[in-house]
Parts: C-alpha cells; sequence; structure tokens
C-alpha cells in the first residue's frame, strides 16, 4: 500500500506512558490534514483557502504549524494517528526540509503509527526529481497529483501552470524516486470539453498507470473568475449530460482497466478485494466512515470529540493566533474560529454516518458498525427510510450493509437528502 512501506526508524516513538485516554481495544482511526494555503497562481475555478501572494510568510507559517501541532497533541493527549495529508494550495511549493520538520513534530504530538499513510499534494510545475527523491526519504509515501486534464488547451483554460508533458515527467520523476501509490486529479464537465476530449484525457492518464484516480465534475462557485465568465456569458455553462456522460464512460473504461470504484468520485487499482480497495486513500476513508480528525493550518476543517470546527482563514490571522498560544475552551486548538463550532449530537452523529457512508458504494454502511458506534440498529433509527429507498430501486440492502445502487452514483444526493 505505501511506498516506503514504515515511516523511517528515526521518525518512530513509542505511545505515552502516561496520560491520554485509554481503549479496551483498538481505537478507531484518526488522522492529521496539514492546510498548505500557498499557490503560484490561482486556478479559475478555485474557492479553497490559497493564496498566490503570501509565500514570502511560508517560514514563518511553518513555524506556525509546528507549534499548532504540539499544541493540540498535548491537549489531545498525545493519540496515535494512522494518516498525515497535506493539501492546500500547493504544498509540494514546500522545501522538503519543511515537511520535514511538519512530520517530526506530528511524530512527536501524536505518536504516528509505524505504517501510517502519508499524502502529501502535488503540482506537475512544482516538483523536480530531487525534490521528490528527498520527499521519498522523509517518509512521505502517497503523492496527489493535481492533474485535472491532459489537453494543452483546456489547461491554459483553467489557469494551470503545467502542461501534459510535465504532468508525464512528473509521475515519471514520482516513480524513479520510488513512489508506488500514486493517485491524479482529473476533472471532467469542463466548458468546451468534448466528451472525445474526456475520454483522450482519462485514457493519457491510464497510460502513466496510477494506482487511484480522482475524477471530479467541475462545480461553478460564486467569486471565481469562471463564475463571473459564465454570469457574464463569456463562458457557457457545463452541460450536465454530457458531464453525465463523461462520468459513466469513465466508470465503465475504469472497471476494465481494473480500477474499483469505491467512492462516488474515487477509483483505485483492484487487486481482489470483496469491498473498498487496499490502495483506497486511507485518510479520506476516514471522513467517509466518519471518524475524527484534526486540521492544522489556515481554514483547517476538523473533528474532534463530537464537534467540527475550523481555524481562522486567514493566513496572518492564524500565525497570530497560534503565536499567542491561548488554547480555546471550545475546542482543542489555538486558532479556532469560533463562528464554526458545531457539536455533533447523537441524532446528528447518525444522519452524518448515513450521508458519508453511502458514498461508498461498495461499502456502504454495514449494520453491525452503525449499531456498535451510536448503540441503535439501523433498523430502528432509518428503518422506514431505508425500506422506501431500497423499494424505489436508489439503495440494496445487503445481509450485512445498506448501500447505494450501482446506477445512482452520479445522482447520489438524492438519497443522501432523506437523511438530513
Amino acid at each position: 500500500m505505501c511506498a516506503s512501506g514504515i515511516v523511517p526508524a528515526v521518525r518512530q516513538v513509542q505511545p505515552p506512558q502516561t496520560g491520554g485516554c485509554q481503549w479496551d481495544s483498538e481505537p478507531p482511526p484518526f488522522g492529521l490534514y496539514i492546510h498548505i494555503p500557498f499557490c503560484s497562481a490561482r486556478c479559475v475555478y478555485c474557492d479553497f483557502n490559497t493564496y498566490i501572494d503570501l509565500e514570502h510568510i511560508t517560514e514563518r507559517y511553518v513555524r506556525a504549524l509546528e507549534r499548532e501541532i504540539h499544541l493540540v497533541g498535548k491537549a489531545l493527549a498525545h493519540r496515535a494517528a494512522d494518516t498525515i495529508f497535506f493539501g492546500g494550495g500547493t504544498p509540494s511549493l514546500l522545501r522538503p526540509a519543511h515537511v520535514e520538520r511538519l512530520i517530526d513534530a506530528c511524530v512527536t504530538a501524536f505518536s504516528l503509527r509505524s505504517d501510517a499513510e502519508i499524502t502529501l499534494e502535488a503540482n506537475p510545475e512544482s516538483v523536480s526529481p530531487e525534490q521528490l527523491r528527498a520527499l521519498y526519504h522523509l517518509g512521505v509515501n502517497r503523492l496527489s497529483f493535481g492533474i485535472q486534464t491532459f489537453d494543452d488547451t483546456l489547461l491554459r483554460f483553467l489557469g494551470r501552470l503545467h502542461t501534459a508533458r510535465r504532468a508525464r515527467e512528473a509521475v515519471e520523476w514520482a516513480r524513479a524516486a520510488g513512489f508506488n501509490n500514486i493517485n491524479l486529479d482529473l476533472m471532467y464537465g469542463l466548458p468546451g470539453q468534448s466528451t472525445a476530449m474526456w475520454e483522450d484525457s482519462l485514457e493519457e492518464a491510464l497510460r502513466v498507470a496510477p494506482e487511484h484516480l480522482s475524477l471530479y465534475a467541475l462545480t461553478v462557485e460564486p467569486g471565481t473568475p469562471l463564475y463571473r465568465w459564465i454570469a457574464s456569458g463569456q463562458v457557457s455553462s457545463p452541460d450536465d449530460d454530457v458531464a453525465a456522460e463523461q462520468y459513466e464512460w469513465a466508470r465503465q473504461r475504469l472497471e476494465a482497466a481494473g480500477y474499483a470504484h469505491y467512492e462516488i468520485s474515487n477509483w483505485a487499482l483492484h487487486r481482489g478485494e470483496p469491498l473498498t480497495p487496499s490502495l483506497a486513500s486511507r485518510h479520506n476513508m476516514l471522513y467517509w466512515r466518519n471518524h475524527e480528525y484534526a486540521g492544522l493550518g489556515a481554514g483547517a476543517h476538523s473533528y474532534v470529540n463530537s464537534m467540527r470546527y475550523a481555524n481562522l482563514k486567514r493566513p496572518e490571522h492564524y500565525i497570530a493566533a497560534v503565536e499567542r498560544g491561548l488554547m480555546a475552551d471550545a475546542a482543542p486548538t489555538p486558532a479556532l474560529d469560533p463562528r464554526t463550532l458545531d457539536p455533533i449530537d447523537a441524532d446528528l452523529a447518525m444522519r452524518e454516518h448515513m450521508i458519508l457512508g453511502l458514498r461508498l458504494v461498495r461499502e456502504g454502511v454495514a449494520f453491525a458498525d452503525f449499531e456498535q458506534r451510536h448503540g441503535l440498529s439501523l433498523e430502528a433509527r432509518f428503518g422506514q427510510v431505508i425500506a422506501r429507498l431500497v423499494a424505489e430501486g436508489w439503495l440494496e440492502a445487503l445481509s450485512d450493509r445498506v448501500r447505494l445502487t450501482r446506477h445512482n452514483a452520479l445522482v447520489a444526493n438524492q438519497v443522501l437528502v432523506e437523511f438530513l
């Protein structure tokens, strides 16, 4: 599953001997998300918490992250962590030395498991062979490349800085560095993207043989340049029927190529697993299985101690709050944005379990897992809703679980709203 097999021995630590929670059995998975908000350019569709003019504060930002990691780790009693995910933004803009410092902080503060999955998002134009070799030896064992398309005309339209050739080279360099767990992000439903263009792009992706593919339909978000272009008539709106056709073709093509469709937007190479493939993103599986995670960095979201919350969004405000180091009473972070506090009561936790779990198109929601986590059977809480959705053909009920019927993945939101 992981390129390096284990985190290098120098980064392994023993769990704390005192303090922390005690479990009668293996504790549930827990992940760390580290947000790197810096970009070299802003894509026309992007509404993420990213900035193109703040690279000069990178060192100060990394120091703040190190401090936040230690403060949050202490507040959570050095909880064992199964995954680290460097997201952004463009985490590959960090120097390897920065990544090393942040991994070391996580090891010290969170008892990082020896087989932890450590993912780093990267843009093709921001990596080099030397950098990738360094990241591999630091313990990063999964790369996620933001390719979006292998069509150079569409890449320019989107504001991407790489070319299709550079995307292929980046994957080749990653292979030479030792990585054998690589994801490619691709987008469909783009303005001007014919189904033939989409098919060519996906075929190009298959030629570099990634272990994992994430396919996302374009969403037009208010406030983005693309939104303004469409509103003014400069660019045509995405065609939902074309996007659906592209999605269905991709699903069939990837199945033929040996990839398991395990989540609405995600595929991983299939090795005979009956449900979720071993090459599925372990970090993202935490989200879909509704497990907890700590978000670190500007604007990062967390789900900890039955509370969802986010950090302050602006990097300067985040840094100032972490440097003050005052821990919030409501949530274990020094950079809390109090407006984001969202307590998750027992009923909402059950609803979220269904809404997130049903995105897993092979695994769905298991009866035993639901009852173990909530103390109430799935039949008792949602039996009538599920029975109706099964009768209408939206869901299928197996002997041990309930999941979306195969042909309803693209319109899953029509099912998920039933559990709001």
